[in-house]
């Protein structure tokens, strides 16, 4: 019988060990349904749960579209940070919510320390949000949200020339529309939708959809609606 596992050897960044890590076959991945801000909710083995390889020697976890080399200052925080307290943990096996949730925080602190570009860090932010959700834990999942929501904004200013910003724009206003944050949501949302140079059709469809779904939270909860929304449709 074919295992939903199978182990790939990788080498780490900071120790040069090697060890093996977990990835999930492609025909054991199989979602239930897709949440507005893309959280994928599986049948039977997450495949999230492994996209953090961790070191079991040194605690260096990274993904496998993480940069690659160090500096000796990065190397020096890294020691400091994590390597100097880490005991040996092995997480290269079938993993729990509790390892997934460890190995994706010890890459949030390794992409901090090598600088990561904003959206790497806002990945691994709105994955730990997702975590927590699977887990049904609102309070630190909104936590998280808002953390990747800040770290999104950011991203939006500084390195919107490289990235698909429809979808960048969608997610903006959908983590804001999640922390109840309607204005904000129904400007990102517009911005998508009427934005003439955006051809990207499937995140325009997604806006109107969520500009709607905003509107009817908003007369839900008895808010005051944005002039912009007076009317009946986007």
């Amino acid at each position: 019988m074919v295992e939903p596992l199978y182990h790939v050897k990788v080498e780490c960044t900071y120790c040069q060990f090697s060890f093996e890590t977990s990835r999930v076959r492609p025909s054991f991945k199989k979602a239930k349904h897709t949440d507005t801000d893309f959280c994928i909710h599986y049948k039977d083995v997450n495949p999230d749960y492994y996209v953090v390889r961790v070191c079991p020697f040194c605690g260096y976890a990274d993904s496998e579209n993480a940069s690659g080399k160090l500096s000796p200052a990065q190397r020096q925080e890294f020691r400091e940070k994590v390597a100097d307290h880490w005991t040996p943990k092995e997480l290269g096996n079938e993993r729990s919510w509790e390892d997934a949730m460890q190995a994706y925080k010890l890459a949030l602190v390794c992409a901090q320390i090598r600088n990561e570009k904003g959206r790497v860090i806002a990945g691994l932010l709105h994955h730990i949000a997702w975590l927590y959700r699977y887990r049904g834990e609102v309070e630190q999942e909104q936590r998280f949200l808002q953390f990747a929501l800040d770290e999104y904004t950011n991203v939006f200013e500084t390195e919107a020339g490289e990235l698909n910003n429809a979808r960048l724009m969608y997610l903006m206003g959908e983590l804001n529309r999640r922390l109840k944050n309607y204005k904000e949501a129904v400007k990102w949302f517009g911005r998508v939708i009427n934005d003439k140079r955006i051809m990207d059709a499937a995140m325009i469809r997604a806006s109107r959809e969520q500009w709607v779904t905003t509107r009817e939270d908003m007369l839900a909860e008895q808010l005051e609606l944005p002039e912009e929304m007076l009317s009946e449709k986007k």
